[in-house]
């Protein structure tokens, strides 16, 4: 529960950087991997996570609730977590 607490409170943080409204963006690793990129998308709103597919452009995930968006970067650093097993 503590790391879904951390996730939060960094979604949160890129909700006040872009309080002048430019794109504020986040990445999540798990052990040296980047996992997912985040962006805060103020006009809009909204989250948007990335998720690197091979060296190409990730696929892109819109999303407009920040508990929803945190449970998704929870579940994919639990997915990195189980495949580096």
């Amino acid at each position: 529960m503590s790391q879904l607490l951390g996730i939060i409170q960094r979604l949160k943080s890129l909700q006040e950087q872009a309080e002048q409204g430019e794109t504020q963006q986040r990445f999540f690793e798990w052990n040296g991997q980047k996992v997912c990129e985040v962006k805060y998308i103020p006009k809009q709103d909204t989250f948007e996570i990335e998720v690197p597919q091979d060296k190409q452009k990730g696929k892109i995930f819109p999303f407009d609730n920040i508990d929803i968006t945190a449970i998704e970067i929870y579940e994919l650093l639990q997915e990195a977590d189980q495949t580096r097993k």
